[in-house]
């Protein structure tokens, strides 16, 4: 397992989901990006308090493939292993395919 030399983009998606009506976002949702180098087990390291997730929920992976019966990239899921350690969530990424893109959809509180 290394971590992955491919480039890494981590976006904030405005989910506006509260309990609260006084504390608008409450719940935290982003979205890490994984360029097409990324590999399988490679590891991906989010520092989750950048971001104001405290207690993480959900990680959802997803590959970009393409297909021989397809037009252009196809996205499926794909299941990451995850563990969180004085507040860095690490991604490994699942499945068993090189050199293709991911997207991981993080949320939490």
């Amino acid at each position: 397992m290394a971590a992955t030399g491919a480039e890494i983009t981590v976006y904030e998606a405005d989910t506006g989901s509260t309990q609260i009506a006084n504390s608008p976002h409450t719940y935290k949702e982003i979205i890490v990006f994984v360029a097409e180098t990324a590999d399988d087990t490679d590891t991906v390291a989010v520092t989750l308090a950048t971001y104001g997730i405290t207690t993480l929920k959900y990680v959802r992976g997803f590959k970009h493939t393409h297909s021989a019966t397809t037009e252009g990239p196809i996205i499926i899921l794909e299941a990451p292993t995850t563990s969180v350690t004085t507040g860095v969530l690490t991604i490994t990424v699942g499945g068993s395919t090189d050199n293709c893109a991911r997207v991981y959809l993080v949320g939490g509180i």
